[in-house]
């Protein structure tokens, strides 16, 4: 603790590198800092190897740090073990893993519930999962205020209720979703919860002791660690029910011929050579934000949040969509007249990157009448500039659409 975030773009070597760019696209992605690039070169300029099965010095000291990488991440988010913790390839594949597990125990006439903000990735594996097994999809609802409603959760939650999966902020509206009461209702009828923590683990006060969730998932490249790794969590009581995803070496206790014995959770998901270098570095990430109070830099994100919305409302040219009581900082808006591709185009010539689009939430939009909405979203190293080089370039749009 202690490093502030006065200055802090210096830490991020793409800001030196591009001093003009406002990126606001960090839901998408985040930049990220010197640390985590050094760690993962550094292990492939002077400590490349692979991990568990080598008794030279390379290899050994690869998987201790691969291994030490588990720990942090339990430490991160409060598990009880690193034995609940999996390496994947992303967020994505996590839920792609539990939605296979799944498929043994989910048969016709059960149901699986989600909620209408969810990203595709914790949509299609369930939505597919029901048809494969002729069960259903329940869903619960979005107010246009971009909130759950969550009056009728207790009447959906049945004894054919396998799982429920619920998204912790929505990646579209920013919304904090109540999960703790989301899964203590849902634990009152011993169902189990999967949250999609990918907007939040890193970036606001989390601990699976508080949630209590069974099965978490989050993407270390959306909180400056690398691309192409994920992470996983299982609560150990659920730890039978995990399926090996891909089949091959490392995953394995004995193979014959005509059988396999696999290893317990997590290494029975660990098949191949995995990503090692960015299992370092999503360490190297753990220890960036450990750096700092996430209180402080949660509360400073929630500030720019809440200027940039403020902003935009006084704009009578620009509508903000949603206006959740409880929100990250995540914030979708439209311009009138514009459509949020030719938004963001004009933007990115002015060196503001923001992202247009459904953000891999069509049934949302939708369901808010909307094709298609332009979405900024901070992190620490952006600036009270940024908001204000954002805000003069909408304007700037206006008098050119004109």
């Amino acid at each position: 603790m202690g490093v502030s975030l006065t200055g802090i773009k210096q830490l991020f070597p793409i800001f030196l590198d591009k001093p003009q760019l406002v990126f606001l696209d960090n839901a998408s992605t985040t930049q990220k800092p010197a640390s985590v690039i050094q760690t993962v070169t550094e292990f492939y300029q002077h400590e490349n190897a692979n991990i568990h099965r080598g008794l030279y010095e390379l290899s050994s000291n690869a998987t201790v740090r691969y291994e030490a990488a588990r720990k942090k991440v339990k430490d991160f988010i409060g598990a009880k073990s690193e034995k609940e913790i999996a390496f994947t390839k992303g967020a994505t594949e996590s839920i792609n893993i539990v939605a296979n597990s799944f498929d043994s125990i989910v048969n016709e006439g059960d149901n699986i519930i989600i909620s209408g903000m969810e990203h595709h990735a914790n949509l299609i594996p369930w939505q597919q999962l029901c048809i494969r097994r002729k069960a259903n999809l329940r869903v619960i609802p979005v107010n246009q205020q971009g909130e759950l409603i969550l009056d009728g959760l207790d009447l959906i939650l049945d004894s054919k209720t396998k799982l429920l999966a619920v998204v912790h902020i929505s990646n579209t509206l920013g919304t904090i979703n109540p999960i703790q009461e989301i899964i203590a209702k849902a634990h009152q009828k011993n169902i189990p919860v999967l949250i999609d923590a990918v907007q939040s683990v890193g970036h606001c006060m989390f601990n699976l002791a508080d949630a209590d969730a069974d099965f978490l998932v989050f993407s270390p490249h959306k909180m400056f660690g690398p691309m192409g790794t994920g992470v996983l969590f299982v609560k150990e009581k659920h730890h039978a029910l995990m399926k090996p995803f891909n089949f091959g070496g490392g995953a394995i206790r004995e193979v014959g011929i005509h059988e396999t014995i696999f290893m317990d959770f997590p290494h029975s998901l660990e098949a191949g050579t995995p990503h090692v270098a960015g299992v370092l570095g999503l360490g190297a990430a753990i220890d960036f934000v450990n750096n700092f109070d996430l209180k402080e830099s949660s509360d400073y994100t929630n500030r720019l949040n809440s200027t940039f919305r403020e902003k935009l409302q006084a704009m009578n040219f620009v509508k903000v969509i949603g206006q959740p009581k409880k929100t990250g900082s995540i914030v979708p808006f439209i311009v009138d007249n514009i459509h949020p591709h030719d938004v963001a185009g004009f933007l990115a010539e002015h060196q503001i990157a923001v992202r247009a689009g459904h953000h891999c939430t069509q049934p949302l939009h939708e369901m808010l009448g909307l094709q298609a909405t332009v979405r900024a979203s901070f992190s620490i190293y952006n600036t009270f500039d940024d908001i204000d080089k954002i805000i003069e370039g909408l304007r700037e749009l206006r008098k050119f659409w004109l």
